[in-house]
């Protein structure tokens, strides 16, 4: 399981959000306090994530052109909160995995990927269980994906 961990705990620098895995840092995460953009370190390779237009959310290695894709999530419907997500050319289906809990099933034909969940406590953070064959990249940028969909609904209970 992944989780994000509180930032610059587990020996990262001040404003780094560590992604854990059984405890030990596998990734670092850098997010921006008021756009929807970040910087991770991935086992060496860094990446950028950011809102693309206010229906997508994208990735991309540092060293890709501007304009280039790797991952992408892209907003189907407002209105239902539906989304589908592209991890280096292969659709993953997002769905809701209860109706009562914010917590989202990526799969890929009939195959499961991940499943995302929460810490518990006042300051919950999001959680991504795993199935094998998900590369830690892509599971990143999901657990990014989760953070941003989390801010966004804290943003709109507060207004």
């Amino acid at each position: 399981m992944l989780e994000l961990g509180k930032k610059g705990s587990h020996g990262t620098e001040r404003g780094t959000v560590p992604v854990l895995s059984d405890g030990a840092v596998v990734a670092t995460l850098r997010a921006a306090n008021w756009k929807e953009a970040a910087t991770a370190d991935v086992a060496g390779r860094q990446w950028e994530f950011r809102r693309n237009g206010s229906r997508e959310l994208t990735g991309r290695w540092a060293l890709d052109p501007a304009d280039a894709v790797r991952v992408r999530a892209h907003q189907e419907s407002f209105w239902r909160n539906t989304w589908t997500v592209e991890l280096e050319g292969t659709p993953v289906g997002v769905a809701a995995a209860s109706w009562w809990k914010p917590a989202r099933r990526y799969c890929t034909g009939d195959r499961l990927l991940a499943e995302s969940g929460s810490t518990g406590g006042w300051a919950q953070r999001p959680t991504l269980t795993t199935q094998p064959g998900l590369r830690l990249d892509h599971a990143v940028f999901l657990l990014w994906f989760e953070f941003v969909l989390r801010r966004r609904a804290a943003a709109a209970a507060a207004a």
